[in-house]
């Protein structure tokens, strides 16, 4: 599912990469970016929602479960509008580290991390490709989740 870079090749960490990929959802524009963090650290970030905000350039505030799984739903205050909209977990699988939603009842990015060994993992966000200038705001969380998952390690 991923690109195949090199999990020991120094030259992908801390480079963000933005392709076109068929998921499970259809054709996504992916942003991914490798971190220096085992991949549990990482996807406790993705799925923990009183991280949302601490990494997540549009999301200034979350109500709803401490964390999300099948089917969860909550929702959102958008940092520059201040609006509160809903969101609902519309895809979950905890095995592969990934999940989707529908924010406003519109579907949204996907989320996803694979280890790339013990200490390290690609972190990707799936953008539906009428919303591919939305991959700007998902760089940006990247490397927030970056120094978010190291911490935690």
């Amino acid at each position: 599912m991923f690109k195949d870079f090199s999990a020991g090749s120094i030259s992908h960490v801390n480079r963000t990469n933005t392709y076109i990929e068929r998921t499970p959802d259809g054709r996504r524009l992916v942003v991914e970016r490798v971190v220096d963090a085992p991949a549990d650290a990482a996807w406790d970030c993705l799925v923990e929602t009183r991280t949302w905000p601490r990494w997540g350039p549009s999301v200034a505030a979350v109500r709803g479960p401490e964390r999300i799984g099948p089917g969860a739903t909550g929702a959102v205050k958008i940092a520059v509008v201040g609006a509160w909209v809903p969101f609902e977990v519309t895809t979950f699988d905890e095995g592969a580290r990934r999940w989707t939603w529908r924010v406003a009842h519109v579907p949204a990015t996907g989320h996803r991390v694979a280890a790339l060994g013990e200490r390290r993992c690609r972190v990707a966000f799936e953008i539906p490709l009428v919303a591919a200038g939305y991959a700007v705001v998902c760089r940006r969380a990247l490397s927030k989740i970056a120094r978010l998952a190291a911490s935690r390690d």
